[in-house]
């Protein structure tokens, strides 16, 4: 008697090959941002090139196009990056109400924190080093200049004027003069840290700075105050 053969079992259908997604970026936008900022701040736009911001952020020039756009556009977003780091660092001292004299001691020792700051050494304010140039030539550049010019001297005038409002300033004093004396000595501050002058030196301006901008009474005032 012949055996039958058992059927073969059916065979089995191929699983599909799962889908292959898009490659995953090999980079945090931020972060290459981070790193495109500290490379403009330290040498400046056209010193800058694409192979150095490439070898930087760790993206090659088409990522680093489609990311960002060309170099002129990722200087403009890392310069308002900046802005908006210094804006955090510093808004919480310019919206808390101190005695005017300390919180300009905060302010600008928070400011030397910012301009000395730096693994290759101090790097100043990327305004005052390298957006104020090109903004000579760039009128998005310069538009971002100036707005950042009126914005520091408002933070300074509201502080004057809570202050004259307390009765710490005479009421002759100018809130808005006295706020752009604080932001003039901010920029001095900024490029002579980027020249290497020492901490102690660069507080030596500070202080005489605010000396002339909240000057202590002289003896014979504060004893013609005290008299009856």
């Amino acid at each position: 008697m012949v055996q039958k053969r058992p059927k073969a079992a059916p065979a089995r259908k191929s699983e599909a090959a799962p889908k292959r997604r898009g490659r995953p970026r090999a980079y945090e936008p931020d972060v290459a941002l981070g790193k495109a900022l500290d490379l403009f701040r330290r040498d400046g736009f056209a010193a800058t090139s694409l192979d150095e911001l490439s070898a930087a952020t760790g993206m090659n020039r088409p990522s680093l196009y489609g990311a960002f756009g060309d170099k002129r556009e990722l200087y403009i977003k890392a310069y308002a990056r900046y802005r908006a780091d210094a804006r955090a660092a510093m808004g919480d001292i310019f919206r808390n109400e101190l005695p005017i004299r300390q919180r300009l001691k905060r302010i600008f020792a928070v400011a030397l924190d910012i301009y000395l700051s730096g693994e290759q050494g101090p790097r100043g304010c990327f305004t005052v080093m390298t957006a104020a140039s090109e903004a000579i030539a760039d009128p998005d550049i310069r538009a971002m200049v100036l707005e950042g010019f009126v914005e520091l001297d408002k933070a300074f005038a509201g502080c004057f004027r809570i202050a004259k409002e307390k009765g710490e300033l005479p009421a002759s004093a100018d809130p808005e003069t006295l706020a752009q004396l604080a932001s003039a000595t901010i920029h001095t501050i900024a490029l002579r840290a980027r020249a290497g002058v020492p901490r102690r030196q660069l507080e030596q301006i500070v202080n005489g700075a605010i000396e002339v901008m909240l000057p202590s009474p002289s003896p014979l005032e504060g004893e013609g105050r005290g008299g009856g």
